[in-house]
C-alpha cells in the first residue's frame, strides 16, 4: 500500500494489491499518508505458496479490475 501510495505521489499511476487478510491495514497506511481513496485492488489470501495455476487464475481475475482503477485514476 505504502509503495503504491508513494508512486501515485509521484504522478505515475498505480495500483495496490492488498491481500484480503492486510485490507483493514491498507485502510489505515492510505489513510494516515493523507490519500483514503489510493486505488488498490482486493487480492484472496493468502496467494504466495498457492501454486502457480492458482496464482494465474488470481491474476487473470484481477486483471480487468487493475486496468479499471489505472483508467479510473488518469
Amino acid at each position: 500500500m505504502r509503495d503504491g501510495i508513494t508512486v501515485a505521489k509521484l504522478g505515475i499511476p498505480s495500483v495496490a494489491l492488498v491481500t484480503e487478510d492486510f485490507w483493514p491495514q491498507g485502510d489505515f497506511v492510505a489513510n494516515s499518508l493523507g490519500m483514503p481513496e489510493a486505488p488498490r485492488v482486493r487480492l484472496p489470501h493468502p496467494v504466495a505458496g498457492t501454486g502457480m495455476e492458482n496464482m494465474r487464475a488470481v491474476a487473470e481475475r484481477v486483471i480487468p479490475e487493475i486496468i479499471a482503477a489505472l483508467e479510473a485514476d488518469s
